[in-house]
């Protein structure tokens, strides 16, 4: 197991994935066929001389491969694959409608069961037509006569088909066709089999078996050669198939929400925002979306009057029944008791949003709608047929609602008959060992049905990982990238053990890591730096962990030693309880009614084992929460009582690690907007003035004043077919990106394209007069990426590198009131250094009067902040609780709490792995 670690930027990931895993993967994709080859994306070859005894490579990166709500945690570990083919050979098929248990049998069981009846035993062959149905039936009574049958047993008495008067067609109906009666004796074997097979063929697959009693009464037995309810017709199934329990096909898809499991209905809450409103102003924002005679304004004017409401009563004290009246619209009950009918507003706003084909105004109206879950499913995105099949009493769908944990006990429990045992054991030990090794890696909190899209990049590495142990693959090379992301320090442990399992079975791990856990149990260590961009891509140390830490050039040992370090602050801020948001009795998700108290102006950390609730707390109820108070639009916050103190938050800016632009186009330069000042810099100058360039001559992105041969990009793609497409510089531009009359007006002797090609150092040099320019570039030097180039193509970046581009970005505004900033682990990809620059930049946004809420496992981190809210014990079920909430040293001080235990040493100033020997 090799870790290689380093400063952000210092060419780790180049090295490991761009180097050691691009070659791993040419070589392989080059022992293809050329036809093979040009179906794949391939690798352009790496920048290196020779890779001597390399194995086959295998990359298992950060990111989400897929943003379809269609891929599950299930699917992606191929889980669900053995749960449809377990269900389709061991499932127990139920009526939908009475929940008994149905079966099939064959034409030959149901002759034996009839034979096996006592000697001279009278019984009745019949087929089931009409089960409990209205009407007369007069057709089906007369085509069944001109079948040739001559009896039919109607409402349990046997009638002449000749006789029959009749029915009343008000009244409910039963009726079976009498195709033999018989008494067992010798020799009826073949008369038997012919009657079952005619009643089958008749009933469509149903039969019943009238046996005569001791008493001389019939008793019906019922037999199917199909699985179909003998007392509901209307419920069969088809011919059990792997393909029947999936989502994805027509086959198994609920019929209403078509396999998503959810379905997009306007939201009660998000129509009726502020419930102390007047009805007049109770759907003001319903303004936008729906105007004229036709108005949300106009049904609210027509409601007050059909029902005798005053238009400025406030709407919390309506009725509840005239309430849903307003929402919802009349039912024949309200029909019959207020004598008037009423559209309702949902139902207006619904009708609009079929109709209209403005994507503006679905947008609008989407603002108003929630995912809920499916009515026809419960979310278990399966039709009532593939649900009605049962194993262990449970159906496909509430499998896959447990959470990973819940289902690895299930499966550890389930037994099945001996028959059953030589079908179901290869499966069911599948099933076990894939749920087991997702325990392994940290992941067990998470629902097997939980959306693939949902997961942060920590979690779905780990769960490809998972899948990749299951395969039990010898002789490979796994390459991870900061597989520990997301994960509490007790959690990295486990995982670690993990990746050392991958070793003994005869594998090379190559990791690209910054935590301590994962270094300190390494093999080998490689070392990169000293810095980062140009003053890194070089190996500062490598060999055995002694040996790095023993290297007075290593950054990383000065850390990890405590020559260098992040000190705790001398004091933590105090705050007034009076200036706090506060959520009250919260219950989204796992959380269990739990009150939590951010202060502002203050740095506060929120702390936990992985799946503890933490994510649900702040993203899904605090940012959800304060975005629609200040904004009035935005995604439902999950449930809680109330929240207070919102009104003294006036902006919430929420710093994530997704891309700051998905088209090569975009850069740090425009993404802070320096790229926009510098623009207009060159436009003032004399010679742009007299030809009469304004500030859009010099972007790259419009016609005008970039090059048309490459439209701006400075590289052309050529595709090679078999061969990796390769990227030539521009012949016109020769990369420059502009044409040549852009090119000829000059600042200080620098072209525009001289400056996209700054480092961001250089640029705050060379910008000296401009304080605006400056003071963008120097929140960029502030957070660490002094190294990075101004037109540094965005996907080149890192999630932690974008993460703080978006964090410069917001340091080089002008402050304007009172900002809450929000961040997801924003050490993610950091090295201790980094983690050392973002937290001083994190205390200077706090100094300014900003609050700052992170959501953290980094120990550096957490040390630092005036108030932790650690929640837990556990994760998932076992967590949703606040352990603890206070100071670092109170949290530190808390047996109860993992993250006191791991914190404590850190306090003390202890090295973070410890001195060499």
């Amino acid at each position: 197991m090799t870790v290689i670690t380093g400063p952000s930027g210092s060419g780790k990931s180049s090295l490991a994935f761009d180097t050691v895993f691009a070659e791993g993967q040419r070589k392989y994709v080059e022992s293809l066929s050329v036809h093979a080859r040009q179906f794949l994306d391939q690798m352009p070859k790496p920048d290196v001389d020779r890779i001597d005894g390399l194995t086959p490579t295998i990359a298992i990166e950060q990111r989400v491969t897929t943003s379809s709500p269609r891929s599950t945690v299930a699917t992606i570990t191929e889980i669900y694959d053995f749960l449809r083919l377990l269900f389709a050979r061991a499932g127990t098929p139920t009526c939908w409608e009475c929940g008994r248990e149905i079966s099939r049998q064959s034409t030959a069981e149901i002759t034996d069961a009839i034979l096996a009846l006592p000697q001279g035993r009278r019984f009745m062959v019949l087929a089931p037509l009409v089960h409990k149905e209205r009407g007369d039936h007069l057709p089906l009574l007369t085509q069944i006569a001109r079948q040739g049958f001559v009896r039919a047993r109607i409402n349990g008495k046997v009638h002449h088909l000749e006789d029959v008067l009749e029915l009343e067609k008000n009244k409910a109906h039963t009726i079976d066709v009498i195709i033999d009666r018989l008494s067992v004796k010798e020799g009826i074997t073949q008369r038997v089999a012919d009657s079952v097979e005619l009643a089958l063929s008749v009933s469509d697959g149903r039969i019943i078996v009238a046996v005569e009693s001791e008493n001389r009464e019939f008793e019906d037995r019922l037999y199917s050669s199909r699985f179909a309810c003998p007392d509901h017709p209307q419920v069969s199934l088809p011919e059990l198939s792997p393909r029947i329990f999936s989502f994805n096909s027509p086959h198994g898809a609920c019929e209403e929400c078509h396999g998503l499991g959810t379905y997009l209905e306007f939201d009660p809450d998000l129509v009726v925002t502020d419930t102390s409103l007047p009805l007049s102003g109770t759907f003001k924002a319903m303004s936008a979306v729906s105007r004229g005679a036709s108005s949300v304004a106009g049904l609210v004017k027509k409601f007050c009057e059909s029902f005798g409401v005053a238009p400025d009563i406030p709407y919390k004290n309506l009725p509840r029944k005239l309430m849903a009246i307003l929402l919802h619209g009349t039912s024949k009950s309200d029909i019959a008791e207020y004598g008037d009918e009423f559209p309702g507003v949902i139902p207006h706003l619904r009708s609009r949003w079929k109709k209209t084909d403005s994507e503006s105004l679905k947008e609008k109206l989407h603002g108003f709608m929630s995912e809920l879950p499916c009515r026809a499913c419960n979310g278990e995105r399966l039709n009532k047929r593939a649900i009605a099949v049962k194993v262990a009493g449970v159906s496909i769908g509430q499998i896959c609602q447990k959470s990973i944990a819940d289902a690895r006990e299930f499966f550890e429990q389930l037994t099945f008959d001996e028959h059953l045992l030589e079908i179901t054991d290869p499966i069911v030990s599948e099933v076990r060992s894939r749920l087991r090794f997702m325990c392994d890696v940290g992941v067990d909190y998470l629902t097997l049905d939980r959306a693939g899209s949902t997961l942060s990049g920590g979690e779905a590495q780990r769960i490809r990982l998972a899948t990749q142990i299951g395969s039990r693959l010898v002789g490979v090379c796994y390459v991870l990238d900061e597989p520990t992301i997301g994960l509490h320090q007790r959690d990295s442990r486990q995982l670690v053990a993990t990746l050392k399992r991958l070793v003994h079975q005869g594998n090379t791990v190559v990791v690209v890591e910054h935590d301590e856990t994962a270094i300190s149990s390494a093999d080998h260590v490689i070392d990169m730096g000293p810095g980062a961009g140009l003053h890194g891509g070089e190996v500062v140390a490598q060999g055995s962990l002694d040996e790095i830490l023993n290297c007075p050039e290593s950054v990383s040992a000065q850390y990890f030693t405590g020559v260098r370090s992040i000190d705790s602050p001398d004091g933590r801020r105090e705050f007034d309880s009076r200036k706090v948001v506060q959520i009250h009795q919260a219950t989204a998700n796992n959380l269990k009614s739990v009150d939590a108290c951010f202060p502002l102006g203050c740095f506060v950390c929120v702390t936990g084992v992985s799946g503890s609730g933490k994510s649900t707390l702040v993203s899904d109820i605090l940012r959800r929460a304060l975005w629609r108070l200040i904004n009035g639009t935005g995604d439902k916050p999950g449930p809680c009582k109330r929240i207070s103190g919102g009104h003294l938050v006036d902006r919430v800016i929420e710093i994530d690690q997704t891309p700051i632009g998905r088209s090569p186009r975009s850069n740090p330069g425009t993404y802070v907007g320096v790229f926009d000042l510098v623009r207009q810099l060159y436009a003032k100058t004399r010679e742009a003035k007299l030809r009469g360039y304004s500030a859009a001559r010099f972007s790259f992105n419009v016609k005008g004043g970039r090059c048309e041969e490459c439209q701006g990009q400075g590289t052309r793609r050529i595709e090679m077919h078999f061969l990796p497409d390769v990227f030539v510089e521009c012949s016109a531009c020769k990369g420059s990106r502009y044409n040549r009359e852009t090119l000829e007006i000059r600042y200080r002797g620098k072209t525009i394209a001289d400056i996209l090609d700054m480092r961001v150092e250089e640029a705050y040099v060379f910008f000296e007069n401009f304080p605006k320019i400056r003071q963008l570039l120097k929140a960029l030097i502030d957070v660490g990426l002094g190294y990075v180039l101004l037109g540094q193509s965005s996907t080149t970046l890192s999630g932690g590198e974008a993460q703080r581009v978006k964090l410069a970005a917001e340091l080089g505004k002008t402050p304007v009131g009172h900002t809450m900033y929000i961040m997801d682990e924003p050490t993610t990809g950091l090295h201790m250094v980094d983690v050392h620059n973002l937290v001083n930049v994190m205390n200077r946004l706090v100094s300014l009067g900003h609050t700052v809420v992170v959501i953290e496992h980094n120990l550096d981190v957490i040390k630092m902040a005036d108030w932790v809210i650690d929640l837990g014990p556990e994760g998932g079920d076992a967590g949703g609780e606040i352990v603890i909430a206070g100071t670092p040293e109170e949290v530190a001080d808390c047996p109860r709490s993992y993250t006191g235990r791991y914190l404590k040493p850190r306090l003390a100033g202890m090295p973070v792995i410890g001195k060499p020997s």
